[in-house]
């Protein structure tokens, strides 16, 4: 069932990943969302509107397979909740939890392509036809650890480039290396990163801006024992 409200709504979606504290950190600079989409544990942590558990809750409640994340889904999926939570399958142990409605995105959005729970809440998004969606905590790879669910991080991208081609504004917490996000501006753009003066990819009022590196503005260096405040 498609949500009238939804559509043309400001969405975050908070998910595990390291870069969910930008999450918190945007709040504290006064960031506001028409709802807050949460993933699997983040639930037991922030406000939320939606929860997205892809996975049985019997994965949670008759299993330790979800690791430190078991405790946690496990007393939010248990007790009734004023937001609803969706999963694959319902179970009588847990009152708020509901169906995915997978016909109906899968035929709204005319792909079947969900191999990690992140993917399904992008494809919700589409079916709900958000305006825009600020993405925390999804992240699935860093760059001081071997990567891993490499499969899950293309299935996402893939699923933002739809976003995005159906007018969907993207905003990614800038500490996530998901859509090379953490990338410095200037080594996003891969052969032009070896130039001697590489172009300097940024935003301006909004808009995509490319410069030449030597062109772009460096902040003053601080004073001593003074921090510099951007």
């Amino acid at each position: 069932m498609k949500h009238e409200n939804l559509k043309g709504a400001k969405i975050a979606i908070v998910a595990m990943g390291r870069s969910q504290l930008g999450f918190a950190m945007s709040l504290a600079h006064s960031e506001k969302f028409d709802e807050v989409w949460t993933i699997n544990a983040t639930a037991g942590v922030y406000r939320t509107d939606r929860m997205f558990m892809m996975d049985p809750p019997s994965r949670f409640l008759d299993t330790e397979n979800a690791g430190t994340q078991t405790d946690v889904v496990s007393e939010v999926i248990t007790k009734k909740q004023d937001f609803p939570i969706y999963s694959c399958t319902t179970d009588e142990r847990c009152p708020s939890v509901e169906l995915f409605p997978i016909q109906e995105v899968i035929k709204d959005t005319g792909v079947c392509y969900f191999n990690n729970t992140a993917a399904y809440v992008f494809g919700y998004a589409m079916y709900q036809e958000v305006a825009e969606l600020s993405i925390f905590g999804i992240d699935f790879s860093y760059s001081n650890m071997p990567h891993y669910a490499e499969a899950g991080r293309a299935c996402c991208e893939f699923w933002c480039g739809l976003l995005t081609s159906k007018g969907v504004a993207l905003s990614i917490s800038p500490d996530s290396p998901f859509m090379d996000t953490n990338v410095k501006p200037e080594e996003k753009l891969y052969g032009y990163h070896r130039l001697p003066d590489p172009p300097h990819v940024d935003y301006v009022d909004g808009m995509l801006h490319i410069r030449p590196l030597s062109e772009v503005e460096k902040p003053p260096e601080p004073k001593d024992g003074v921090l510099y405040k951007g």
